[in-house]
C-alpha cells in the first residue's frame, strides 16, 4: 500500500474519499462503513451526520474539517496538507464526505492534489443529497407523464471560477426536472433568472432540509411564492430545491418516506 512521492518520500498508507450519504446511517455504502470501521485516521465534513460519524473506529483520530455558510475549520489547502500528513503515519486515512465526493463535493479537486503529491487515493462513492432528499419527500425526479431529464446544478458558486455563473438560461430551457444544491440563500435571484429565461411562475418547487434525517422538513410551493414562503417560514440552509412538475408528485407519494 506504500507510496512515494516525486522526491521519493514513501507514504505509509492509502486516502479513501468515502461518500456518507445524506445522513439516514442506512444509505451509506457498505465499503464506506467497512472503511470506516477499519480506519486510523478520519477527517470528516460538517454535514456528516452523528448517526454516520458513530460508525468510525472508536480508536481512531477523529478530525472536523467541515464547512458552513460564514465558517470554515479549515481551508481546502489546510484539508489536503492534513491528509498528506497523516498518511505519511497511517495506513488507512478516511476522508469523509456529505453526500457524494463528486457531485458538488471538492472530491476530484482533492483526489488530484492527492495524486499529485503522490499519494495513493481511492473514491468511494455515496448516495447524493438531491437524488435521497428528495426521494425521502415522495418527489420522483424522472416520471414518464412529467419528466425525461433532469439536471444537477450548484445555487452557490465559488470566487475565481473557470466561469463567471451558471447559465440559468440554459438550465431553465434544457431540464424538465431541476435541482438546485446550496440554493437557499440565493433563492430570490434563482427564482428570478429562472423566470427571466421563461418558466412560469406557477411552475412547482420544493425545498427539502436536512433530507433523510429525523429532523427533515420540506416547503413545497410555486416559483412565485417560494420566496415570500421561506422568509414567512425561517425556512434555512442545508436543503435542496427540485424545480418542475413532479415536485405536484409531493402530495400523493410524501406519506411513503422511508421508517
Amino acid at each position: 500500500m506504500n507510496s512515494t512521492d516525486k522526491e521519493g518520500k514513501k507514504f505509509l498508507g492509502k486516502v479513501y474519499l468515502v461518500g456518507a450519504g445524506p445522513g439516514d446511517p442506512g444509505l451509506i455504502t457498505l465499503k464506506g462503513k467497512g472503511l470506516l470501521e477499519c480506519a486510523d485516521v478520519v477527517v470528516y465534513d460538517a454535514l456528516v451526520s452523528p448517526a454516520i460519524l458513530a460508525m468510525i473506529n472508536p480508536q481512531a483520530e477523529q478530525i472536523n474539517a467541515g464547512k458552513r455558510m460564514g465558517r470554515h475549520s479549515l481551508l481546502q489547502e489546510e484539508t489536503t496538507q492534513l491528509l498528506i500528513d497523516k498518511v505519511q503515519d497511517h495506513a488507512l486515512v478516511v476522508r469523509l464526505k456529505g453526500g457524494d465526493p463528486f457531485i458538488f463535493g471538492r472530491g476530484g479537486e482533492e483526489m488530484a492534489e492527492l495524486v499529485e503529491a503522490g499519494i495513493a487515493v481511492e473514491v468511494v462513492p455515496g448516495i447524493t443529497s438531491g437524488i435521497a432528499a428528495a426521494a425521502y419527500s415522495g418527489i420522483p425526479l424522472t416520471h414518464r407523464l412529467y419528466s425525461s431529464s433532469v439536471t444537477f446544478v450548484t445555487g452557490h458558486e465559488s470566487a475565481g471560477k473557470y466561469r463567471p455563473a451558471v447559465n440559468w438560461n440554459a438550465i431553465a430551457l434544457g431540464s424538465e426536472t431541476i435541482v438546485i444544491y446550496m440554493g437557499i440563500h440565493n433563492l430570490p435571484y434563482i427564482v428570478e433568472q429562472l423566470s427571466l429565461a421563461g418558466l412560469s411562475l406557477d411552475t412547482p418547487i420544493g425545498l427539502v432540509r436536512w433530507g433523510t434525517r429525523p429532523e427533515q422538513e420540506e416547503l413545497i410551493g410555486k416559483l412565485g411564492t417560494i420566496v415570500e414562503q421561506v422568509e414567512q417560514t425561517k425556512f434555512s440552509a442545508p436543503a435542496i430545491a427540485v424545480v418542475g412538475s413532479v415536485v405536484n408528485m409531493h402530495s400523493i407519494l410524501s406519506g411513503c418516506r422511508p421508517a
